[in-house]
């Protein structure tokens, strides 16, 4: 089984990054709600529109989910 997105993204959490995926990541570990257990795009993704007002646009969502793919824990987009 792959480790879910929320897990990789708390890989990412750093106080000292202020970019955008280090941003995002420290806003979803303070989102009680987010989908902790899921690896799928489209559920994320759809969940982030409904409810990510912290993210300043999808793209921050899109490039963190190419680096959780990249380290080979994702299922694809498509």
């Amino acid at each position: 089984m792959s480790d879910s997105f929320y897990r990789f993204l708390m890989t990412q959490r750093n106080p000292n990054d202020h970019g955008e995926v280090a941003t995002f990541a420290q806003n979803a570990f303070l989102d009680h709600s987010f989908p902790k257990q899921s690896t799928d795009y489209h559920e994320l993704a759809d969940y982030l529109e409904l409810n990510g007002s912290y993210l300043p646009n999808m793209d921050v969502f899109d490039e963190a989910f190419r680096l959780y793919q990249e380290q080979g824990t994702g299922e694809s987009q498509f």
